[in-house]
């Protein structure tokens, strides 16, 4: 055999074999939408109280864990719960981002009771952000209830890229902090404090990135393979983290938990978080007057009625809030942009050209659903 067709030979063998790999590989993205959730049912829930406590679920929280739980005390009366094994002692040692998620989630509940008919009682339980035991919530039917449109819930997604720099219309401004100018801080792009919050933000990233505590914590919560994904139901996947084509089949192939820790993936992380600080109309702040259960749980609320408002007018958030979880950039922040109450939220605000489909994953509700 002559060199040339050896090549061509060896050549189409190589092809074969990589072909051959790749209908074996790890292909696509895996979403919500893929999440088949077929968990062992444990209590018997109505359909009604099924679909609440999903939508109620597509609540936001960091590293999507999802910190929730729901005890049954008995037919649409529950206690919402503080689930320890969902914590990121790592970058929220304090529970803070916790009780805020938990708060959002309950927001969700309430919207999604409304629209089949029922109105909520919540009573809280807890006295600190570590009580297992939240609040309870008796669901009562009634034909007053307001019938809340759940596609907003449904739809609702964080987007990272692709933001306008484009300001923001007056009248969109207004329609964001109606009701809350005392709470809700719009920093433009145009100003020194937006400046300010995006050089913060990407000194926090590089912080925490190369503190290994947090970038374990992590490497914990990515799903890199569809395997993981399923399996698990929440965490990053490649599809919520925005990541496509051939560097996502790579990650989902080749990547794990290691990787995370190797220091190419965390100078990539700080050089994405440089480009998305690069893009928005502004930062949006949210405070609150204190740090009181109480107080974190409306600020959760808060900022989930937001959320649940701005598709329809093609504007998108993301959450950065590594400036409070790192001591140093968290220290001089308020002094910085001039506002005295705690900040529990930083988000980066802006119009988006298109609006994507929601793709993070959430648990099956039989699997958060206890007695």
């Amino acid at each position: 055999m002559n060199r040339k067709k050896f090549l061509g030979v060896a050549g189409g063998a190589i092809l074969v074999v990589a072909g051959g790999y790749y209908l074996q590989s790890d292909k696509s993205n895996f979403v919500r939408e893929d999440f088949k959730g077929n968990f062992p049912e444990k209590i018997p829930l109505t359909a009604d109280e099924k679909k609440i406590l999903f939508l109620a679920s597509l609540a936001p929280s960091g590293h999507n864990t999802q910190p929730w739980f729901v005890q049954y005390i008995e037919p649409y009366h529950w206690i919402i719960g503080n689930d320890k094994s969902k914590w990121l002692p790592g970058v929220d040692p304090t529970q803070r981002e916790t009780v805020l998620s938990i708060g959002a989630f309950t927001q969700n509940l309430e919207y999604a009771a409304s629209n089949l008919g029922y109105l909520c009682a919540f009573t809280i339980l807890a006295n600190n952000n570590q009580d297992e035991q939240i609040l309870s919530v008796k669901l009562t039917k009634a034909s007053n209830a307001p019938k809340y449109n759940i596609e907003k819930i449904k739809q609702r997604r964080t987007i990272r890229s692709n933001y306008l720099s484009e300001a923001l219309k007056k009248a969109d401004i207004d329609a964001l902090v109606e009701g809350e100018r005392d709470s809700f801080h719009w920093m433009p792009n145009t100003t020194k404090p937006y400046q300010y919050i995006n050089e913060q933000t990407i000194e926090a990233n590089r912080i925490q990135s190369y503190r290994d505590v947090a970038q374990k914590e992590l490497a914990n919560w990515i799903r890199f393979s569809s395997k993981d994904a399923e399996k698990h139901g929440d965490g990053l996947t490649t599809a919520s983290m925005e990541i496509e084509g051939v560097s996502a089949w790579v990650l989902r192939n080749f990547y794990g938990k290691s990787s995370v820790m190797k220091k190419n993936f965390r100078e990539q992380n700080i050089d994405t978080v440089r480009k998305q600080v690069a893009q928005s109309a502004g930062w949006l702040l949210i405070t609150s007057k204190d740090n009181a259960v109480a107080t974190l749980l409306d600020t959760g609320r808060r900022l989930q009625k937001l959320w649940l408002n701005i598709r329809e007018k093609g504007i998108a958030i993301h959450p950065m809030t590594q400036i409070l979880e790192e001591t140093t950039t968290n220290a001089e922040l308020n002094s910085a942009i001039g506002i005295k109450d705690p900040i529990q939220f930083i988000l980066r605000t802006g119009y988006v050209k298109t609006y994507p489909q929601p793709v993070s994953l959430r648990r099956a509700v039989d699997e958060f659903v206890r007695r």
